[in-house]
């Protein structure tokens, strides 16, 4: 995905919002990393580095982001913080809306002891 994302006139390059979606989602308490989707994603077209941000016909912003949560951290929540992060991050810096975010849990870290 290499075509600029035309946001209110303002032509944006894919990995700049690609960008501010995994900082927003990197700063997350229990999100591991922000993550590809590992083996699953050499067979289809991957993120390469977890996210992936497209826009619609209608001009909606949608996101998919991967990432690896830490143990004991309820999964729901950090999903629901990670939705909550990207979409304040990404209307704040863009002024555009996200109409969907979508999280996916892709392995969980576990403590080193």
């Amino acid at each position: 995905m290499s075509e600029e994302i035309q946001l209110e006139g303002i032509g944006v390059a894919p990995g700049v919002l690609e960008t501010i979606a995994t900082l927003a989602a990197e700063q997350v308490p229990g999100v591991a990393a922000v993550q590809s989707k590992g083996m699953s994603g050499l067979v289809g077209r991957a993120p390469s580095r977890g996210v992936a941000v497209t826009i619609s016909d209608e001009g909606a912003l949608n996101v998919q982001v991967h990432i690896a949560a830490r143990y004991g951290t309820p999964l729901r929540s950090i999903a629901t913080d990670v939705q909550k992060s990207i979409a304040d991050a990404l209307e704040s810096q863009t002024g555009q809306r996200a109409a969907s975010i979508d999280v996916f849990v892709d392995s969980i870290v576990f403590p080193e002891e």
